[in-house]
């Protein structure tokens, strides 16, 4: 069974449809994790006429706290509480602390930290040559082979880019011709993406619980993400049962926005608590020992890719005149090709194009290489 949701942190998709008096109920979510940059969301819902946005929860105390005393004090950030987290115990029970502005205390429930299984793969496939390419994950075999396993997932992008011509010429205004040059236009650049969309899977219809080839998601084969050579980095974090059925109640509310059926915030599950008051609270704080890691590559030659064609998009002037190159100068436009045929009696035939379509800076790439990206297979972290 899985389950999917847009939902990046804070429950920003379903807070427009909150009843009146089901606003300004404290949201807090995050995960208390081993040896990670830990952060918290906090926020107090909306109700269904306001405008206002979501809010970050100000001027509260934030710490995680474990029953062997220990505790971790976060730090307020623009957008949420951040702590680093050394090595935790196994069989310490670790929650979060929350004291906020008017005076309230909040606790998540204390839980020992989950241990992840390694992810043993990750692929694309495409099951057909017009289909898309899906991506699937297999984690490495559970050492409980008769328990129900719960994960949630993650991933970020990187892929490469490409001009939509490259010039190794250029007009010299002053030398009235085309000139060889060099690097002028980057030939290649990189784009990153963080997946908007939050997994959750159990192992419950799988042989040995162990779940093998479930799908995470899928990039469209005519997608520029898959014109050249694409690499996800996918997350994988072990939760509990509780979790597993909060991320889906989750779903169920950001999908049905507002419908008959959708729970309320305070009836969503939780394992937050207010000590001091009744007052509601909506999230879940997870608790793990590591989180598994794996970065894998595709190939735009190992599958079926769709690129639309445009045809020839640059301009080009068959009887080109030295008055022409510099009016296309001044436009803004650069020299592609240079084709002269005046000492033959011939004519001088040009071809220009704009800078957004040589440089891939222009539509939002970068042109460092990443480090990863000399990796020749896919690592498991």
């Amino acid at each position: 069974m899985v389950g999917a949701s847009t939902l990046s942190g804070c429950i920003e998709e379903y807070e427009a449809d909150i009843p009146d008096d089901e606003s300004n109920v404290l949201v807090v979510e995050g995960t208390i994790c081993s040896g990670e940059l830990n952060k918290f969301y906090l926020s107090r819902t909306q109700g269904l006429h306001s405008s206002y946005a979501p809010r970050m929860e100000m001027r509260a105390s934030v710490s995680v706290r474990g029953t062997d005393g220990s505790e971790y004090k976060a730090q307020a950030t623009e957008d949420y509480y951040s702590c680093q987290i050394g090595q935790l115990a196994p069989d310490v029970e670790y929650y979060l602390h929350i004291e906020t502005a008017d005076g309230e205390i909040y606790e998540s429930e204390p839980q020992k930290p989950l241990r992840t299984e390694k992810i043993d793969n990750v692929r694309g496939v495409q099951y057909t040559e017009g289909s898309d390419i899906d991506i699937l994950v297999t984690p490495e075999a559970p050492l409980e082979s008769d328990q129900v396993h719960y994960y949630t997932w993650s991933y970020n992008e990187t892929w490469e880019v490409h001009p939509e011509y490259t010039t190794f010429v250029y007009y010299d205004t002053e030398k009235m011709t085309a000139v060889d040059t060099v690097g002028m236009f980057p030939e290649r650049g990189w784009k990153d993406a963080i997946g908007m969309t939050i997994l959750v899977g159990a192992s419950t219809n799988y042989d040995g619980q162990h779940i093998q080839g479930l799908k995470l998601y899928d990039i469209y084969r005519g997608d520029e993400r898959i014109f050249h050579r694409y690499s996800g980095l996918v997350s994988q974090r072990a939760i509990s049962k509780a979790e597993y059925e909060y991320e889906l109640a989750r779903l169920q509310a950001s999908s049905e926005m507002g419908g008959l059926f959708t729970p309320l915030p305070s009836a969503l599950p939780s394992n937050i608590r207010c000590l001091t008051s009744h007052k509601s609270v909506v999230g879940f704080v997870g608790c793990t020992l590591n989180v598994a890691r794996y970065r894998f590559f595709l190939n735009s030659y190992d599958y079926s890719v769709y690129r639309p064609y445009h045809g020839d998009t640059r301009l080009w002037l068959e009887n080109c005149t030295d008055e022409d190159c510099l009016r296309m100068v001044k436009h803004g436009l650069y020299l592609c090709d240079w084709q002269d045929e005046r000492m033959m009696g011939g004519p001088l035939k040009t071809a220009w194009a704009y800078d957004y379509q040589l440089d891939v800076r222009l539509r939002g790439a970068y042109t460092q290489e990443p480090d990863f990206w000399k990796l020749k297979g896919n690592v498991s972290y």
